[in-house]
């Protein structure tokens, strides 16, 4: 910028007082002892990290790629990877880039720490300089998962013989380098531009359900029910495809042009690439101050293991301010429908929580599915996944209760003791969980289990207990991770944490996986459907009773 003067005054320009190089030298001079104990530290987490990795889970890993080599000698395991390959990066690269969009909507590849955003920014220094490096870093640091990832899907390749070591190695390397680079660059586009921004933040249930239709795809082909014309369009119509042909090539599929596609691949990465370099040098201030708090708040809570207070500072962060559904139900004569009123009207208000809990519905009804095409401890893991699923569910319909706990003050309207009034939040979570169990379960009552109509809805009223439990639980108790217990295996505490913290998940989960699979081994019949409803209501009883202590602890709490 240059600002011209007139005859008695001089002309000063931006070159005349530039201070970047001496202020980064003074600034680097300062943090050099920083650094070095950052560096220490890395270097600690890192020596844990491979040691853990080495020690313990080398010899998992060996299993699992022993039984890969069988199931893809005896079970045409291999074929149907191969299969999946064109379906499976497109899914991929388009999880990758959503993935990279919504993070840019609250931090991106250009996260500058608070106070060199309050004062390194405001001293005369080239933004770009400062910005630049950033963007660098994030796009160095997206790329060692790529590799890694690289590394190995090559060694599975060659477990299941349709590559060697080398030639699948070579053939993913364009796809670990490029495809994380995209992905950064588009996150950095979107957060340059606010335009774009709101369109990820309409858009995302759309592409969510375009990942769902190709997830749908993957197993169609690794079945055996290919859709070639797609197939083709898809290695052709962009960089999931260009990044896939070498692959499909190495494992003996049908590319024969696959050199071809790596040249708009890399020209496409590499525009990519320069244009976010010079986004990166435009990011408005104002903005980055605003993601540096959020960055340092999300930090801060996550230290604490408040994983609901990161929840809504991401929420608040992300928040467009769009438009709201002001749907109005008739209100109740009655003052014990007043919960049940004010619940679905916050769920027909945010309709984006009813769209999660069916897409959570669906996925739990594909992980059932594929359980009754598997058989023993496959099986049973499939079902623990199901439920899981299941549980995250319903539990996406409970945030009204979750609201009335983050502040209890809030619960000033009700009628009712708090206590009372977080029993009656399970009343819609567990109705509607039900409604969309019961849809789920017509598929399998079509396919010939006419009691999954029975058995499936009634899993939902210990999931909305189990999410009202977690709602009353409470701040974290993290002095349960320093027991100061020496066991051969080190300090329990971590453990005593992870199932206080989880308790509602691990007792709703657990018992009606011990209901379901008992009831499963044989024909269900009316005495197995009507054994586990009990165990679902036993465990519904037993949650609500310690939601309302919970709740009661939460009232009598003082205030901070």
């Amino acid at each position: 910028m240059t600002v011209r003067g007139t005859d008695d005054e001089p002309t000063w320009s931006e070159e005349d007082d530039d201070r970047t190089a001496e202020t980064l030298a003074w600034l680097r001079e300062k943090r050099r002892e920083h650094r070095r104990r950052k560096g220490r530290d890395l270097a600690v987490f890192l020596y844990t990290a491979v040691l853990a990795v080495v020690g313990y889970g080398s010899g998992y890993a060996y299993h699992f790629l022993r039984q890969v080599r069988l199931g893809a000698d005896y079970g045409g395991l291999g074929t149907g990877v191969q299969r999946t390959l064109p379906a499976l990066f497109t899914l991929l690269t388009a999880a990758l880039v959503l993935a990279a969009a919504r993070d840019a909507l609250w931090r991106g590849p250009v996260v500058v720490p608070g106070p060199s955003v309050g004062w390194l920014l405001t001293q005369p220094v080239r933004r770009a300089r400062v910005l630049r490096p950033w963007f660098w870093l994030s796009a160095g640091v997206s790329v060692v998962p790529g590799l890694l990832c690289a590394a190995a899907g090559a060694v599975v390749l060659r477990v299941m013989d349709l590559a060697s070591l080398g030639t699948a190695l070579l053939a993913l390397l364009p796809a670990a380098l490029c495809l994380p680079l995209l992905a950064v660059s588009a996150g950095m586009a979107v957060e340059r531009r606010a335009r774009l921004a709101r369109s990820v933040r309409r858009f995302t249930p759309l592409v969510v359900v375009v990942l769902m239709l190709l997830a749908g795809q993957v197993v169609l082909a690794g079945y055996g029910h290919r859709l070639a014309p797609l197939e083709r369009a898809e290695l052709w119509s962009g960089p999931w495809g260009w990044a896939a042909q070498p692959v499909v090539a190495a494992t003996g599929g049908s590319a024969p042009a696959w050199p071809y596609a790596l040249l708009p691949l890399a020209l496409l990465t590499a525009a990519a690439l320069f244009q976010g370099d010079r986004d990166a040098a435009r990011v408005p201030t104002a903005q980055l101050r605003r993601r540096a708090a959020t960055a340092q708040t999300v930090s801060s809570v996550m230290w604490t293991v408040e994983l609901r207070a990161a929840r809504l500072a991401l929420l608040d962060a992300t928040a467009d301010g769009g438009r709201t559904y002001r749907i109005r139900l008739r209100v109740p004569r009655s003052k014990y429908l007043v919960v049940v009123w004010r619940d679905l009207q916050a769920l027909l208000r945010a309709p984006g929580r009813l769209a999660r809990a069916l897409m959570w519905t669906a996925c739990a009804t594909a992980a059932a599915a594929l359980g009754t095409q598997l058989g023993g401890g496959r099986r049973t893991l499939c079902l623990v996944v199901a439920l899981l699923l299941g549980y995250v569910a319903v539990g996406a319909l409970a945030e009204p209760a979750r609201l009335e706990t983050d502040d209890v003050g809030r619960a000033a309207w009700s009628p009712f003791r708090f206590r009372v009034l977080m029993l009656q939040h399970t009343v819609v979570p567990a109705v509607v969980g039900a409604l969309l169990a019961a849809l789920a379960a017509v598929p399998f009552a079509v396919a010939g289990a006419p009691w999954a109509l029975l058995l499936m809805p009634v899993c939902a009223v210990p999931f909305a207990a189990a999410a009202v439990f977690a709602a009353c639980r409470g701040p974290s108790r993290t002095s349960l991770m320093f027991t100061g217990v020496s066991t051969p295996v080190g300090d329990p505490g971590i453990l005593l944490f992870l199932a206080w913290y989880a308790a509602g998940p691990l007792v709703s989960v657990g018992g009606l996986a011990l209901a379901l699979r008992a009831a499963l081994r044989g024909v269900p019949g009316a005495g197995s459907v009507a054994d586990t409803a009990s165990v679902a209501l036993l465990l519904s009883g037993g949650l609500l009773y310690f939601a309302a202590r919970s709740a009661d602890r939460l009232v009598r709490r003082p205030s901070s």
